[in-house]
Parts: C-alpha cells; sequence; structure tokens
C-alpha cells in the first residue's frame, strides 16, 4: 500500500472534493441535478480538463460521444493502457457521490502515484462518461454504449429529452458511434463507485470488490383509455387507464417480491394531468433486475400478462416497449483475483443489481469496480452519503491497484 505520507488521508480527498461539491446542487433539497450535456456536467468537464492537465495528463480528448479521457505516461498503444473512471452526471435530486467520487478517487490515485516518483510503464488514463444515468435521454449508459457500438448513433440522434431537445443537439452534433480504435487502446479498465445498499456497512469494511452485476432493463408503459369528466361520468361508464397503472404498480411490486428480484416505477406521466378530468393516457417506466436473465424475463412477462388482463376489465389498452436491456455481467476472473491479492485484509467480494459503465465494457475488455461503503445504504438520493476517511481508504485502494497494474519497477 502506498504510504500516508503521499496519500495522506482525508485532506487531499476533502481538498478535492470541495472543488466540485457545490456543482449542480439544488439548495432546497440538497440532492444534485446534474443532467448530461447540461450545464453541471459542462462545468464539471472543465474542472476535470483542468485538473487532469495540472497533474501531468500529456493528452485530453472528447471522443466524440461525450466521454472525456485524459492520459498520462507512455502514449496509449493496442491493449495496453489501465483506465480508471466514472461519470459526473446525475438522477434528478440524487446524491453526489454517485460518479464523481469515481472520477475524484482516479484523478487522486493518478496524482499518488506520480507524487511518489513512481514512472508508469504501460499508459494510464482517465474517463468521464456521458449520461450513464439515463436521466436525460432515457439510455442508461448511453457514453459507453455509444463508444462500445451497443448503441446505433443514429438511433441515439434523434433520443428526445423532456423538454424535446434531441441528443443531437444538446451534443453539438451527431454521436461518432463505436470507436474500436479506442477501445483498442484499452487493458483494463478499473471502476471505483460509492456502494449502493449497505452490504459493506453491515460487514463493516470501508471498501469490497464487485463480482458482477444482475442483468437490468427499461420497459415503457403506454397505458390509452377515454378521456372524460371528473364528475358526471358514472363509474361503470369509465375507460380509465390511470386505475390499470395503479393495478400495474402493484402487480410489478408482488411479481419482485415473489422471485427475489427487483421492480420499480418511479416515472410516470399523464395526459392531460388535470384534477378534474379522466386521464387519456398514463405513460410509465418500469425498472427491472433481477439474478439471472430467466428470472428477469418471467418478471416482466409476469407483469405484462397482469397488466393485459386488468387492462381488459378497465376497457383500456396497455402497450408495452423495451428501450433498454443490460446482460448479466461477471468481472474478470483474473482480475478480482489479483484485486483481492494486492488489496489483502479480507476485502469483501459482492454482487450489485446497479448498472454501470464497467457492465458496458466489461463485454469488450478486463473489467473490475471497488465499491466505497454507503453507511446510510441510499442512493439517488440526498441521503447518499461516505464518510471521507472511506473515501480516502477507497484512494488508497485505488492507488495500489494502479501501481500494481501500470507503476514501473
Amino acid at each position: 500500500m502506498l504510504s500516508d505520507s503521499v496519500v495522506e488521508g482525508p485532506p487531499p480527498f476533502t481538498r478535492l472534493w470541495a472543488e466540485i461539491v457545490g456543482v449542480g446542487r439544488d439548495a432546497g433539497s440538497g440532492g444534485y441535478l446534474r443532467y448530461g450535456f447540461g450545464e453541471a456536467v459542462r462545468e464539471l468537464e472543465g474542472w476535470f480538463r483542468g485538473v487532469a492537465a495540472a497533474d501531468g495528463a500529456h493528452t485530453v480528448e472528447a471522443d466524440g460521444n461525450g466521454n472525456l479521457f485524459a492520459w498520462y505516461g507512455p502514449p496509449p498503444e493496442r491493449g495496453d493502457a489501465v483506465l480508471l473512471g466514472s461519470h459526473f452526471d446525475s438522477v434528478p435530486y440524487g446524491g453526489g457521490y454517485d460518479g464523481p467520487l469515481g472520477i475524484v478517487s482516479a484523478l487522486l490515485a493518478v496524482r499518488a502515484l506520480r507524487e511518489s516518483g513512481r514512472e508508469f510503464r504501460r499508459p494510464v488514463g482517465v474517463v468521464a462518461f456521458a449520461e450513464e444515468e439515463g436521466s436525460r435521454f432515457g439510455v442508461p449508459c448511453l457514453g459507453s454504449r455509444l463508444l462500445s457500438g451497443a448503441l446505433d448513433p443514429d438511433r441515439a440522434a434523434g433520443l428526445v429529452d423532456r423538454d424535446g431537445t434531441a441528443l443531437a443537439e444538446a451534443m453539438g452534433g451527431r454521436p461518432a458511434g463505436a470507436r474500436p480504435e479506442l477501445l483498442d487502446r484499452i487493458g483494463v479498465f478499473v471502476e471505483l463507485h460509492i456502494e449502493q445498499g449497505r452490504a459493506l456497512a453491515d460487514l463493516g469494511a470501508p471498501v469490497g470488490i464487485a463480482s458482477g452485476i444482475w442483468p437490468h432493463g427499461r420497459w415503457r408503459l403506454d397505458f390509452a383509455g377515454e378521456a372524460n369528466h371528473a364528475g358526471t361520468t358514472r363509474m361503470a361508464d369509465r375507460r380509465d387507464p390511470m386505475l390499470t397503472y395503479a393495478f400495474t404498480v402493484l402487480a410489478a411490486n408482488k411479481e419482485a417480491r415473489l422471485r427475489g428480484a427487483h421492480a420499480t416505477i418511479g416515472r410516470v406521466e399523464v395526459e392531460p394531468n388535470a384534477t378534474n378530468a379522466i386521464p387519456a393516457r398514463v405513460r410509465g417506466w418500469l425498472d427491472a433486475r433481477a439474478a439471472d436473465d430467466a428470472t428477469l424475463e418471467a418478471l416482466v412477462e409476469a407483469v405484462r400478462t397482469r397488466a393485459v388482463d386488468r387492462a381488459a376489465r378497465d376497457g383500456t389498452t396497455l402497450d408495452l416497449t423495451r428501450e433498454s436491456l443490460s446482460p448479466p455481467v461477471e468481472f474478470d476472473g483474473g482480475l478480482v483475483t489479483a484485486f483481492r491479492r494486492v488489496l489483502a485484509d479480507g476485502v469483501p467480494v459482492l454482487p450489485t443489481a446497479a448498472g454501470h459503465d464497467a457492465g458496458i465494457l466489461a463485454a469488450h475488455v478486463p473489467t473490475a469496480m471497488l465499491f466505497v461503503r454507503n453507511p446510510t445504504g441510499v442512493s439517488h438520493s440526498p441521503a447518499e452519503s461516505a464518510s471521507d476517511d472511506d473515501c480516502a481508504e477507497g484512494v488508497r485502494r485505488l492507488a495500489d491497484l494502479l501501481t500494481e497494474l501500470a507503476a514501473a519497477g
């Protein structure tokens, strides 16, 4: 492990974290409004460029998909680079650590090795991925999907946010799409992230290693009925899609519990959205996750079947559209084993049901993740938290890994 004279503990992390903690923060709720390609993220990207350049990055490049790469050490060659990083964007009114912690920690790990006088025998990069949450344009891990070719750039260019702005307009042009020559530079990708749960808190461990990611996806539910007057329409005459929607929310909860899976409908749009009107349309989004593909497929089909049956009784209709699907991910076994050896001290290994850019890159390069303890266990909320001591420990552990993977001598 690098000595505390290089990474002192709280002070280096606290100082760098303080530079970004206020960016995009809502004064009323304490949550963050850092939307992909928006003003707050642009400010953070400018900060990233400045810190990377000051710390000796010889190149900071954009890949045409909204992702930023800072490169240190030897010029990256095919399959040789060690890449660290995460994302800046947040869910609406989300926590401050989800994403940015991985970028700040990566910058500090690189700085720690440079300040210790160690040279890099391999190229080292720090990446800030774009629109990981999918909160603005509806596709999670959008930047890494475009980079890897998992998302067609023409389809992506036409994605529209809630204000009617197309992705191509927000980006200032059509996405570049797959960049195989850039992916080919990467030999290893490691993402540090706040834990989105409380397993580490229950284990009394400040950091942990990820074993894999559950399969997960998003489905749009379009319910249609008949708009009518709330005061004059008899209950027996109504074709109310809100009833079908409400039943589907409860059905999703029940079906997920029966399978040990997760199902959430946390976003809804209603037309005409008037207090004294029966809605004509209700649109909701199902987020479903499970331990394996078969369970996930069975969960979504059970929700669809129950919703269609209810729609027939309500005189309404339902269209179910899959918007994204991420397969299960097992992180590189060799890396996980090596990390357990390097980190030692009984660092726990645990799975996660949360999606990450690491899950997208895992299909292309050896990939692993580190988690930092979240004592509340709450994420995607202002209640998400981590102590400066635990974050500094995460930086130390990441620096140890970087030393093993890339330091000369």
